[in-house]
Order: C-alpha cells, then sequence, then structure tokens
C-alpha cells in the first residue's frame, strides 16, 4: 500500500519550481543561417552592457549559440552592433588627460 509521506508536518507538499523548458528560437523558425545583417534579431540576444547571452538564458541550442555569437562578432566588427554599452561610451573622453 502506498502510504502519504509527511514533509515537515504537512501531508501534501507542493513540488519545487521546476522551469520551463526554452526552445531554441532558430530551430523553431527553421532557420538555416543567422545573418549578421539583421541586427534586430541579434539585438534579443545580447544584454544591455554589450554582452552576449549564454545559452541557459537565451535557450539557443548549441549549434545556433555558436552561429549567433559568430554573426554578433561579425556585427559588432562592421559596427552594426556596439561593443560597449552607451553609459561608457558617453564617458569615453572624461577623466583623460593630455
Amino acid at each position: 500500500m502506498a502510504e502519504a509521506r509527511e514533509t515537515k508536518g504537512r501531508k501534501w507538499v507542493k513540488p519545487r519550481y521546476v522551469p520551463k523548458r526554452k526552445v531554441c528560437f532558430f530551430c523553431q523558425s527553421k532557420a538555416k543561417t543567422i545573418d549578421y545583417k539583421d541586427v534586430e534579431k541579434l539585438r534579443t540576444f545580447v544584454f544591455d552592457r554589450g554582452k552576449i547571452a549564454p545559452r541557459r538564458k537565451s535557450g539557443t541550442c548549441a549549434k545556433h549559440q555558436r552561429l549567433l555569437a559568430l554573426a554578433i562578432k561579425r556585427a559588432r566588427h562592421l559596427a552594426l552592433l556596439p561593443h560597449a554599452p552607451v553609459h561608457i561610451r558617453e564617458m569615453e573622453g572624461v577623466g583623460l588627460r593630455g
């Protein structure tokens, strides 16, 4: 016979929070390539500080994460995406003595 296990004085305990499994955006849309010129799509995978979002945050698969990082780096090289956040770029000349 199955008995209800008592935990912390309660008969039924809610299960712990289990996050919903994220699905790769590029697998879902069946994208063959990730275009470095599509800046609006790439911006969703870059944090406000200019860092590339990791897989666990963005939900991309390993294959598309590698392609995504390459596309973001290409867009940065061509100045389509910023390397640094705006507030750091604005203070670039402050504090320099020459």
